[in-house]
């Protein structure tokens, strides 16, 4: 070679680098772990080319297949929270509320729960609807996983899509509705890292747009789970794999992506605390315990991704502590690993680094360093893993392609199905078992208990499903199962003090609300039971305070508003009431019964305006309310406005003809108008309906004495004295 021809190649390498783009051979003595060109262009026709069309759809189809006992899944766990009693998906205001307030019930997930919506209009609550999306954005998953190893030019891309398509620890993520955020999260984390990679490889016109795009799907993947911001790894390690130099340019690049996925933390370590409740004594875990948590969770992530076996939707939870030695027997492993892996780059090259790295990474949000609120149940769960699976698997389908490329190369075809059907076929079989557990609650909690007997969560809602069907002694066990596994754990109080007021042991049930609320403070529920029932016990002054507390904790929950509101006005603290009564109907804009109560009492303070507006708001959200009608009436006669309460009346009677109160009053409002002839008919007809109604009969009398009726006055004032007497007081009009 000239010297003017080594001075140009010189000058392009230098270009190159300078570019970011170092296509440049390594140094001579370095041992080059990515293929070349040529071996690259070889993997490539052996798994992809030139049928690239049907090896995907077969990826699709195995994918579907695998996953066939998912297809008519139904709803598990918190699903409900997600999408069944989900009032974001239809509320008119829910897709503003979904991205811009804190009303979502979990974490901040709006892409999540923006695809609910739009499934919930196509399809409504049918689950099979939300399986099947889940299954394809799962399939695309791994379509997408292929393009991205195929482009980073690693042997055995098709295999190992496959592998991360079948694995069974990925069926939590797709086969389980809620985890819409893992399948979904994956397609905009995937589609970022190909256009970054496009970025950094692209030509310069092109670099601009696919950079922007790469953010843009970036910030989707964070818009549909918070654990995205860990891609920021993933794209050095992408430029560290491919040698190409991480120069402060290239920092500079990757700043943004690393300045949105801290945001996006900061956000859901803010929510976890403040809204979920990520707090107290389930929670306090200080920094040595957090780092034995992880160490030891990334092995037994490795151990299910090794042997998919026992796997279970919750498994136990390890007692770690900073003064017990065997608890860093795993830090030590972790530490000796990195160690190995390191030492060994010069012989493996970096691969397995990259692959372990990456693995770590992926996992490191939910390895226990941030406390989350899944952490008072288990430190793993199998969806946890989803994405960083991609990089052992990686690793593993490289290794057997490189096996079936050496060892069978007079039929390097034949070589490579066999290798493929022998690890993809007990995987998919595998897989298929697993997803007949999501079938429905009661089956999961089961194989959960199976797998794990001491799964006090599982007992707990095992029980649940048990009440909901009306076998309430069976609920009862499975509660108190629970209670002696975890004799803290405040949702089984709360469960069991349910059963029992169904079980006609409400008394019993006293103890148990209270115990869940010293337990757990943040549990609603247990203030508004207890205050039920104590105030069927009559005990009003003490059901007061329960009520008070639960607004404190949940102010813009309009059940306790409502509840609180209607106690005070039944205890006659009507200006407090009204506050409250107030906030509910703010909060729920459907409520009619709200509307009554808060216009009630209105009425009893004299504020008959205020009174009326609540009641016609009541019967705009309930035309046939009839209660509502006789309230606005009772109002209207208040302000004097008698033609008006006349009709109201009338209305109420109408809709509901044994409506006696309303019979009687609409009688009263026409004698006040001088119709003695249509008050009296009125009074008949309500004693038509109930002959010892004593006011009625008072009314009567009243109504025939002004009419020269005297002798049937006199009959009938005798029957409401008689009455009266017999009820031990007065009749009122």
């Amino acid at each position: 070679m000239s010297g003017r021809a080594k001075k140009r190649r010189r000058a392009a390498r230098l270009a190159a680098v300078e570019d970011g783009r170092s296509n440049a051979a390594p140094e001579a003595g370095a041992r080059a772990e990515l293929p070349s060109s040529a071996a690259a262009t070889e993997t490539h026709r052996s798994w992809e080319d030139p049928r690239a069309g049907l090896l995907g759809l077969l990826l699709v189809v195995i994918t579907v297949l695998a996953y066939q006992q998912a297809w008519n899944a139904g709803y598990i766990w918190d699903d409900d929270k997600y999408v069944t009693e989900n009032h974001l998906l239809t509320a008119p205001d829910g897709l503003k509320r979904i991205w811009f307030s804190r009303d979502s019930p979990s974490q901040y997930f709006p892409l999540v729960y923006t695809t609910f919506r739009i499934e919930h209009a196509i399809w409504g609550l049918n689950a099979t609807g939300y399986h099947w999306v889940n299954i394809l954005l799962h399939a695309l998953n791994a379509l997408l996983v292929w393009k991205l190893l195929q482009r980073l030019a690693l042997p055995g891309a098709w295999l190992a899509a496959a592998l991360f398509a079948l694995h069974p620890v990925n069926v939590e993520s797709v086969a389980w509705i809620t985890e819409r955020k893992n399948v979904l999260m994956g397609v905009f984390f995937l589609l970022s890292v190909l256009a970054w990679l496009r970025f950094i490889e692209g030509a310069a016109a092109d670099r601009r747009r696919y950079y922007a795009l790469a953010l843009l799907l970036y910030a989707l993947s964070l818009f549909s789970k918070t654990t995205a911001c860990t891609m920021p790894a993933a794209l050095l390690l992408i430029l560290w794999l491919r040698r190409m130099p991480i120069t402060a340019a290239r920092i500079a690049q990757v700043t943004p992506f690393l300045v949105l996925g801290f945001a996006m933390g900061l956000l859901t370590m803010w929510w976890e605390r403040h809204i979920q409740g990520t707090q107290g004594e389930w929670f306090a875990m200080g920094p040595i315990e957090r780092v034995l948590v992880a160490s030891r969770a990334i092995w037994f992530y490795g151990s299910k991704l090794i042997w998919p076996a026992d796997l279970a939707f919750s498994y136990p939870k390890w007692d770690i502590s900073a003064s017990d030695p065997a608890d860093y027997v795993w830090l030590l492993i972790t530490l000796a690993a990195a160690a190995s892996i390191y030492f060994a780059r010069r012989f493996v090259g970096r691969g397995v680094e990259v692959a372990a790295i990456y693995y770590v990474a992926m996992l490191s949000p939910m390895l226990g360093l941030i406390m989350l609120y899944t952490f008072r149940y288990t430190y793993v769960a199998d969806h946890y893993q989803y994405l960083a699976t991609v990089g052992p698997l990686a690793l593993l389908a490289a290794f057997f392609a490189a096996l079936a490329r050496r060892f069978g190369r007079a039929h390097k075809p034949a070589a490579h199905t066999i290798v493929a059907v022998a690890l993809l076929l007990p995987l998919g079989l595998r897989t298929w078992q697993q997803c007949a557990i999501y079938k429905d609650e009661e089956t999961l909690w089961r194989a959960t208990i199976d797998v794990n007997p001491g799964s006090w969560m599982a007992y707990n809602n095992l029980g649940i499903i048990q009440l909901r069907r009306g076998e309430i002694e069976s609920a009862i066990a499975q509660f108190i199962k629970a209670l002696e596994i975890d004799p803290a754990y405040a949702e089984a109080h709360y469960n069991l003090g349910n059963a029992l007021v169904r079980n006609n042991a409400a008394e019993q049930a006293i103890p148990r609300y209270t115990q869940a609320i010293e337990l757990n403070p943040r549990i609603i529920g247990a203030y508004v039971n207890l205050a039920t029932v104590l105030l069927q016990r009559g005990r009003a002054v003490e059901a007061v305070p329960h009520l008070q507390s639960a607004a404190e904790i949940a102010p813009d929950n309009p059940t306790v508003r409502a509840l609180l509101g209607a106690v005070l006005a039944a205890s006659g603290r009507f200006t407090e009431a009204i506050e409250h009564l107030r906030a509910a109907a703010e909060a729920d804009s459907t409520s009619p019964d709200v509307r009554n109560d808060l216009g009630n009492a209105l009425l009893e303070l004299g504020r008959n305006e205020e009174a009326i507006a609540s009641f016609e708001a009541a019967l705009r959200i309930q035309p046939d309310n009839a209660e509502a009608y006789y309230n606005l009436a009772n109002a209207l006669l208040a302000s004097r406005r008698l033609e008006d309460a006349v009709v109201a009346y009338r209305r109420a009677a109408e809709l509901r003809p044994d409506y006696v109160p309303a019979r009687n009053n609409l009688a009263n409002t026409l004698v006040q108008l001088g119709r003695l002839d249509d008050a009296i008919a009125e009074y008949e007809t309500a004693l038509a309906i109930r002959p010892k109604y004593a006011a009625a009969h008072k009314n009567l009398a009243h109504a025939l004495r002004r009419a020269g009726r005297f002798e049937d006055a006199a009959r009938h004032a005798q029957l409401a004295a008689e009455l009266d007497a017999q009820s031990g007081g007065s009749s009122r009009r």
